[in-house]
């Protein structure tokens, strides 16, 4: 699916990733932990193409996307959240989801002006599209309230709805139960492996330690910048440069729980 090949990133003499490689396999789920700077995030949006790397590749699905741009990275299939969601405030929910489904038009501005065939086919489209994601987020009922006033748990499920409405094939998720409760985080668990059943692929930063063990099929241990460690939630629950780093010498098998 998506192959990071030596990556590093600096900023000045700062190196915030340094080769790192790793590989993101097909209709699983992948997560990314590390202690806070480890450069998960950096990795994220270096996948998304918000940045570029100093040095290494990125490959998608065979394709090479390193130094894409985000519109690019979304036309690809590469769809991605944040952890403080990035909203239209002022808009409708409804709104908010319909305005991803923009990168999937067939018209342009003329078709718009003109409200062509064509423009009227895609606006029916997005309408079917983004209701169609909200109810598979269990946000529907919230499809007229004005996205600023729903709570921090609403607002990430329209963020998902966002995403899923330009038809990815790879959603990376930005610690998507940052910030729920217990009963929060299991519902959002559920909803990532309904995700997964649809065959797209998932990659999350998570630090809700409990979580990533239940859901993750592989996980990517970054420390320092470094990838440390790469493997499933049992052998990542037992390496020794994992609980020194990040679980905790008393992790176990038990795992983290936050």
């Amino acid at each position: 699916m998506i192959s990071v090949r030596n990556v590093s990133k600096s900023y000045g003499d700062t190196v915030v990733l340094d080769d790192v490689s790793c590989e993101i396999p097909r209709s699983g789920i992948t997560a990314l932990i590390g202690p806070n700077g480890a450069g998960k995030s950096t990795l994220f949006n270096l996948l998304a193409g918000f940045y570029r790397p100093t040095s290494g590749t990125v490959t998608f699905n065979g394709k090479d996307i390193t130094g894409m741009k985000p519109h690019q990275t979304v036309r690809e299939g590469i769809a991605r959240t944040f952890q403080t969601t990035h909203l239209f405030e002022g808009s409708s929910v409804l709104d908010n989801v319909r305005a991803a489904c923009v990168v999937r038009s067939r018209s342009n501005a003329i078709d718009a002006v003109l409200h062509t065939p064509r423009h009227r086919r895609d606006e029916r489209r997005s309408l079917a599209t983004s209701m169609s994601e909200l109810e598979f987020v269990g946000a529907a009922h919230l499809r007229d309230d004005i996205a600023s006033t729903l709570p921090q748990e609403a607002q990430k499920r329209i963020s998902i709805a966002q995403a899923l409405a330009t038809e990815p094939s790879l959603l990376l998720l930005d610690e998507p139960a940052a910030g729920t409760t217990d009963e929060e985080t299991e519902s959002f668990g559920r909803l990532i492996r309904q995700i997964v059943e649809r065959g797209i692929t998932v990659c999350l930063v998570e630090h809700k330690m409990s979580m990533v063990m239940d859901l993750a099929d592989q996980i990517v241990v970054l420390d320092h910048g470094q990838r440390i460690a790469m493997g499933t939630p049992e052998e990542i629950r037992n390496d020794p440069l994992v609980i020194e780093a990040y679980l905790g010498a008393d992790a176990g098998a038990a795992g983290a729980t936050s």
